[in-house]
């Protein structure tokens, strides 16, 4: 079996595709997964170099979220409501190869109409934004959000769903293409280029001086955006992408009511599983109704022999939307 696999700790530039790898054994709880299109993260190039907080012993095949189909030789669990042949998306350890085991609660239907390619990313990144913006910062129709990095995965997410739930949003990105790309598959109201001396100052205006009551922060920006958050503003904390953990000025905290509220979506497994399919199941309706669709970045990565191009291409911040591994056709042609 191809896969991706780390021996030794190295960036995914310097590991090689390994050709016979051995299959998964699935253990009680698992199904076997045949690989049609696996996401690329941010947290897989950690991972390889050991600086992730989840760290597989060695040999590990990397890689989490996937898409595809249930394998014909996959055991069937116990209470398990999938059968050999049902298309499912979900994660993993050890996505980056051709077939993968995992456990069948960590599995969700694809959603009709998507295809592989769009289901691959789902898993991680629209959970994470939804939960974001509704259970945490309790988000209301007709206010104000500020999304940073927003033609980035989770970016991108997290506009639609602000829109979806009835709020005005500002996208910012630090390219004109990129702008366009939160206007066009975001739906973004307005786009501010974050590395423009004073953007706040632009978002100020365009919110009429009042400032957003929520800002969105994949990226470790908060402290620039306390600038121009509005009073009682809600400040979300999803990720450090730009590189640095912020220390924050709590006296702006004080003086503006504001509230830092962090999300760490992977962590409800473990203190809030009743919430898990409460997101998901209003995520499905979204996705039913067309309020939202997933975007997969327009450059194909085929076949695991580009993972680590397209890890690089991520880490280099050339993509946008969900960047996925095409690993083979799908031959039931989903009709869109």
């Amino acid at each position: 079996m191809k896969a991706f696999v780390v021996e030794k700790y190295a960036h995914p530039s310097k590991i090689p595709l390994t050709q016979d790898a051995p299959e998964p054994i699935p253990g009680p709880n698992d199904v076997v997964v045949e690989i049609y299109s696996a996401g690329l993260n941010f947290f897989d190039i950690l991972q390889a170099q050991g600086k992730y907080q989840n760290q597989p012993p060695f040999p590990f095949i990397l890689g989490s979220e996937f898409a595809g189909i249930i394998s014909a030789t996959s055991p069937i669990p116990s209470g398990c409501p999938f059968k050999p042949g049902d298309r499912v998306f979900g994660a993993g350890q050890g996505a980056y190869a051709e077939r993968v085991a995992t456990h069948w609660q960590q599995l969700h239907p694809v959603p009709k109409g998507m295809s592989f390619d769009e289901a691959a990313g789902l898993f991680v990144t629209w959970p994470t934004s939804y939960e974001a913006l509704v259970g945490r910062a309790e988000l209301k129709p007709g206010e104000w959000v500020l999304v940073h990095a927003g033609a980035g995965g989770v970016g991108l997410a997290a506009v639609q769903l602000a829109k979806a739930l009835g709020a005005k949003v500002i996208a910012t990105a630090g390219s004109p293409a990129k702008l366009e790309v939160c206007k066009r598959h975001g739906g973004a109201d307005f786009v501010v280029d974050y590395k423009k001396e004073g953007w706040q100052k632009e978002v100020l205006k365009i919110t009429g001086g009042k400032g957003v009551d929520v800002v969105y922060d994949p990226v470790g920006m908060i402290k620039d955006s306390l600038k121009c958050i509005a009073w009682k503003g809600r400040a979300l904390v999803i990720g450090f992408a730009g590189g640095q953990i912020e220390k924050l000025p709590l006296n702006l905290v004080l003086l503006k009511n504001i509230s830092v509220v962090g999300l760490h979506w992977g962590a409800y497994s473990k203190f809030d599983t009743t919430r898990i399919p409460e997101v998901w199941n209003a995520l499905f309706e979204l996705f039913e109704k067309q309020r939202a669709k997933s975007v997969v970045y327009d450059q194909s990565f085929k076949g695991l022999e580009s993972i680590a191009a397209g890890l690089k291409a991520l880490e280099s911040r050339e993509t946008w939307g969900k960047a996925i591994i095409h690993i083979r056709d799908d031959e039931t042609k989903a009709k869109l």
